[in-house]
């Protein structure tokens, strides 16, 4: 369902499904006006997902306890409300219900055997594409590896697409996030493993994100439409296609370093010229025409054992690194390459 006042239709939706329902939503709102635009009942179960850091292993697992522990481990569906985090975080608790198990064991691809709950998402920012993707990414502490549960029953059963929910969203956020579109796109765009329906989904979300980022006014009632749109796209394309260096990069940023993935992945373009030259170039004339400042510095003056530690959690993405450089990724990423391409940053 798309359109402006488009969560007015949960309702009708959550009447058509017998028993109680599990809403997971944006810690964010826990005050705000969109509580009074869900039909949320007596017997349903509300989780408010704390999105300070980005979900963890260890977070699903609470999620998925806490419900078993209150009698609510068999809901009818799962509605998830916010940015990528949280739908991440409803796709993971929908798929551990019916699975069993820790998060951490499907974190990869196709290890989810079990159909999930139903479930609905409802995103209330622009860009990460979690939306539409079969993923949801999770950093496990333990391993220090940030990385989804790739799997067909983590696509989400129903969404619902209202700009209307982007209204309130900070100024520089709605453009880090957003940039999350175009990043993933160009990656897509400039790798290996290309197909049609990849590249379609793709070159259609770039040219959207162009019309919004070159525009006077970015958060226009128009553009948010139009990045709403574009970032259902670019989820339809990664869910097609793979990511290449930017991501990986970023997710290092994010295990070591704490950094939001959206932030990350525009930081990381600080240092991606030599991988994209002209997409760098257009990223950067974007910025400047919202004028956005990318942070810079993040990691510049870092001890051996940080480095160390931001290219393990870089190289371990095998599947976008030789979508991006080919199988011997590793030849060129070398431990002092990494780390250069880090103090670059």
């Amino acid at each position: 369902m798309f359109g402006k006042g488009a969560i007015d239709g949960l309702k009708d939706i959550l009447d058509r499904r017998d028993g109680y329902k599990v809403y997971l939503i944006d810690g964010y709102f826990r005050d705000r006006d969109i509580l009074d635009s869900l039909p949320i009942e007596g017997s349903d179960e509300v989780i408010f997902v704390d999105t300070t850091s980005e979900p963890s292993t260890a977070d699903i697992d609470s999620y998925r306890d806490f419900l078993v522990e209150v009698g609510k481990g068999s809901p009818s569906t799962i509605i998830g409300v916010g940015g990528g985090s949280t739908l991440d975080s409803a796709k993971a608790v929908a798929n551990l219900l019916t699975n069993g198990g820790k998060a951490e064991d499907y974190q990869g691809w196709d290890l989810v055997k079990k159909p999930a709950i139903y479930k609905i998402g409802i995103p209330t920012i622009s860009g990460t594409g979690a939306e539409a993707s079969r993923t949801c990414v999770m950093t496990n502490s333990k391993s220090g590896i940030k990385l989804g549960m790739n799997s067909d029953f983590t696509i989400y059963d129903q969404l619902i697409l209202d700009p209307n929910l982007t209204k309130t969203v900070p100024r520089e956020q709605y453009f880090y996030t957003g940039m999350d579109t175009y990043l993933h796109c160009i990656e897509s765009l400039n790798g290996i493993y290309r197909n049609a329906i990849g590249d379609a989904f793709s070159n259609q979300a770039i040219e959207l994100c162009r019309e919004v980022f070159f525009s006077e006014d970015m958060m226009s009632d128009e553009n948010r439409e139009r990045l709403m749109v574009a970032s259902y796209l670019g989820g339809c394309a990664i869910a097609n296609s793979f990511v290449g260096t930017i991501h990986p990069f970023s997710a290092g940023l994010s295990v070591v370093l704490g950094t939001h993935h959206c932030i990350g992945n525009c930081i990381t373009m600080g240092a991606m010229e030599q991988f994209y030259p002209k997409e760098y170039e257009e990223f950067f004339k974007m910025a400047e025409k919202q004028n956005i400042e990318i942070p810079k510095g993040i990691a510049k003056n870092l001890d051996r054992e940080t480095y160390k530690r931001l290219y393990d959690a870089t190289i371990v993405h095998e599947k976008p690194l030789s979508n991006a450089l080919g199988d011997d990724f590793r030849d060129i990423l070398t431990l002092e390459r990494v780390v250069d391409i880090f103090k670059s940053m």
